[in-house]
């Protein structure tokens, strides 16, 4: 029998005949689970540590940077679960499937339906039945369009449909008015295990907002976790994947359709945690784990694979992706 993410319908495909050699690749993809504990342990150290200090220390002074602090690692939260949606956080698979839910868990997002929905993506980047075109695709609308959005999210207004995405729900690309379902395009492995998981997920939920009640912490938990959850994390998120996606130069490849962001580490670790930014290497290569996306970026330029590829400073892709509308109607490979 096929392992889990070795079947057709559970794999995420990488791109034939890519740059570097299968030797490189090899090497790119070889996992080190001490170096994937660490990221887990920074992770959720950094998260207790805030929240910490922020029960102790009751204060605008403390509990306002404690919730972007708390923010920046329900974002890592996420990586760390889309880590273990490619198989790539732990090679023990049955590590890898519970810690990946974990995570998940924890900012209300279920990694099997996630894994299902994120398959889309990548083996169909920019293509109709992409989940992720509605999001991504259109840029650049102006400032005035991004903007209200960003609003939007960290109003919360928009929370309902991003969770609805990660439950797996049916969405509307409106540029071709399909439906996306997402749970017909998988082995039936990974739908029965989708369709359990989320709602062991709703179950985990309301255990934490029980616990958070019972042990009379219920403002704490709403204040510190729950609210961020459903406004300051959703915006980040968008901005996020327009930044990896907006207004690219192409959609025929990864090179054009997705985007490698550079930026100083301060920005990084917000916007881009665990090495994310490194996106056209992700897009590429999926099965490099996060720690390798680097060294995948150094091989890739070295091979001269990125000339002319969408590698920029984040600062030039945020003017991008704000940039007035250029006319051009929506694309899809």
């Amino acid at each position: 029998m096929a392992k889990l993410g070795e079947a057709k319908g559970e794999e995420f495909r990488a791109r034939k005949g890519g740059p570097l050699t299968a030797e490189t690749v090899r090497e790119l993809n070889r996992q080190d689970d001490g170096r994937a504990l660490l990221s887990v342990v920074a992770s959720f150290g950094l998260l207790a540590a805030a929240a910490g200090a922020a029960l102790v220390w009751w204060t605008p002074w403390v509990v306002v940077p404690a919730i972007l602090v708390l923010v920046s690692r329900q974002h890592a939260m996420a990586i760390l679960a889309h880590e273990a949606t490619h198989y790539r956080l732990f090679s023990k698979r049955w590590l890898n499937e519970a810690v990946g839910r974990l995570c998940g868990y924890l900012i209300g997002i279920s990694m099997p339906t996630y894994r299902v929905v994120h398959r889309l993506h990548h083996n169909h980047l920019y293509q109709k039945i992409d989940p992720d075109i509605p999001l991504m695709a259109g840029y650049p609308r102006g400032r005035a369009y991004l903007a209200r959005k960003l609003t939007k999210d960290v109003a919360g207004f928009t929370a309902h449909k991003n969770y609805a995405y990660f439950f797996g729900a049916p969405g509307t690309n409106r540029e071709t008015g399909q439906a996306s379902r997402p749970l017909a395009d998988t082995s039936p492995r990974l739908r029965q295990q989708a369709l359990a998981d989320r709602w062991v997920m709703v179950a985990v939920q309301a255990a934490l907002l029980a616990a958070a009640v019972a042990s009379g912490h219920a403002l704490e938990y709403l204040v510190l976790w729950l609210v961020p959850l459903v406004t300051l994390f959703q915006a980040l998120l968008r901005f996020r994947a327009v930044l990896e996606h907006g207004a690219p130069s192409g959609f025929a490849s990864p090179l054009h359709a997705a985007r490698t962001n550079l930026c100083p580490a301060w920005a990084a670790w917000f916007l881009f945690p665990l090495s994310v930014n490194y996106h056209i290497e992700h897009h590429l290569y999926p099965a490099v784990p996060h720690y390798n996306l680097k060294r995948a970026h150094q091989a890739l330029t070295a091979a001269g694979a990125l000339a002319g590829a969408e590698v920029r400073p984040v600062a030039e892709t945020i003017s991008r992706v704000f940039a007035p509308p250029s006319g051009a109607a929506v694309q899809t490979a």
